[in-house]
């Protein structure tokens, strides 16, 4: 195995604390969402950075094996992630939206890449068999 590199970032407080990267680019207030909003307007949550993580990570994924089906272009694709907190009789678990939209593409071509990039993606891996993921393949009206 070779490293491309590492990141790092350090938490203090949990939930209701602070997270910042080594590099100090990641610099935030972490608190608990709340069925109304933030605690802090200004603050983030695990959740959201995550999200964050996984839609870039899927979005270049879906770029890799665009490629390897000879396209060089997406155009103006998105990924959003959506990432869910959920709770049960056994605590807490998470759950995965990935809502893709590649505007070069048709639909058949634009579900074997997102069923692809599902497959290499790095954060896809981490969490297959671990949380539910939803593939979404979003197309103009």
């Amino acid at each position: 195995m070779k490293t491309i590199f590492e990141a790092k970032a350090t938490n203090t407080g949990g939930r209701s604390g602070h997270v910042e990267s080594e590099d100090g680019l990641l610099d935030f207030p972490i608190s608990m969402p709340t069925l109304k909003g933030k605690t802090d307007p200004k603050s983030t949550n695990p959740e959201e950075l995550f999200a964050a993580a996984y839609s870039s990570c899927y979005g270049a994924g879906l770029q890799a094996v665009a490629k390897q089906h000879g396209i060089d272009d997406l155009g103006d694709f998105s990924v959003t992630a959506t990432i869910s907190l959920n709770s049960e009789e056994e605590g807490f678990f998470l759950e995965a939206i990935l809502d893709a939209y590649l505007p070069t593409v048709d639909k058949e071509m634009g579900e074997t890449l997102m069923k692809d990039a599902h497959e290499i993606c790095p954060y896809s891996k981490a969490t297959r068999d671990n949380i539910t993921v939803h593939l979404n393949l979003l197309l103009d009206e």
